[in-house]
């Protein structure tokens, strides 16, 4: 069985899909799946070993990328085509089923929106894929015997960011729990930038960030305590990990986009939704919350 699975551009909206391509896979264990997706995502699917094929999908002018695509899906007869960019391109390839997406934003959870295109009750939750390699090299950098403090201080853009001296503060009161801080973010000289002056505040920390395959930092996420950092891929992704997760978010709607794992939570900023400053999310109010995620983690029944 041939299927193909367009999703998103962005890590996080990759990951949250993620779900519904495992629910794919166990319900046709057989199957063959060749993924599209944004360049900085193509790494999260390559480990799954159901994939086949990964297209990263790179803007063109004029949407030739789409053109693009058709070329390189035309000559395969899909079982299945799952179009989570409500594209449409399917619609011009031989598939026996297709399922899109409309495109856009609208309310509600992007995971339910997505499950929601098979009906598939409870959501299935975002997983991740590691190979070997990648969870062995997990082990050399974060060595059993620690409980690792995951820290994601980045986000897509500036008005996302918890301040870099709460992200300080934050860690020094739970290196007082125990805790080792390792800071994680992602590739390039603008996410270096803005991680640059908690890399100058936690000078002991690990600095994990940058560059890594998107299966070798879930592997190494799955071996931290606990994960704290703004509403971005590194947030979806350590939740799919199953490590306890707390989301930090202002100016982004946590009624669409909060972690969703075994063991997730979120703050959001004083005032209406979505409108909130991330410097008037206090320092306690985030320890607080973390904590009690791995209060939560304990009940459910967790290391």
């Amino acid at each position: 069985m041939n299927i193909l699975f367009i999703t998103a551009n962005r890590l996080g909206d990759a990951v949250i899909s993620t779900g519904l391509l495992n629910a794919l896979i166990t319900r046709y264990p057989t199957a063959r799946v060749t993924v599209v997706c944004g360049p900085v995502a193509a790494s999260l699917f390559e480990p799954c070993p159901h994939v086949e094929r990964v297209i990263p999908l790179v803007k063109q002018r004029h949407d030739r990328h789409w053109l693009a695509l058709w070329r390189a899906c035309i000559g395969t007869r899909w079982d299945l085509a799952v179009d989570l960019r409500g594209s449409g391109v399917s619609l011009f390839l031989r598939a026996k089923r297709r399922r899109i997406l409309r495109g856009g934003r609208r309310p509600g959870r992007r995971l339910g929106h997505i499950a929601g295109l098979f009906g598939i009750a409870p959501w299935p939750l975002p997983v991740t894929w590691s190979t070997v390699e990648q969870r062995r090299r997990a082990v050399e950098l974060l060595p059993a015997g620690s409980r690792y403090l995951a820290l994601a201080p980045t986000a897509n853009w500036d008005g996302k960011i918890w301040p870099p001296e709460s992200f300080a503060a934050l860690a020094q009161d739970l290196t007082r729990e125990g805790f080792v801080p390792v800071l994680f973010y992602g590739p390039g000289e603008d996410e270096r930038r803005r991680a640059a002056q908690v890399i100058a505040l936690l000078p002991l920390a690990h600095d994990l960030g940058g560059g890594r395959p998107v299966g070798e930092v879930a592997a190494l996420l799955g071996r931290c305590a606990l994960f704290v950092g703004n509403d971005s891929g590194l947030m979806h992704l350590a939740a799919a990990s199953g490590i306890p997760t707390l989301g930090l978010f202002g100016p982004s709607k946590p009624s669409e986009y909060a972690p969703s794992g075994r063991c997730a939570a979120f703050v959001q900023a004083p005032g209406a939704e979505g409108e909130g400053a991330m410097v008037d999310i206090s320092v306690a109010e985030v320890r607080d919350a973390a904590l009690a995620l791995l209060a939560c983690q304990v009940s459910a029944g967790g290391g």
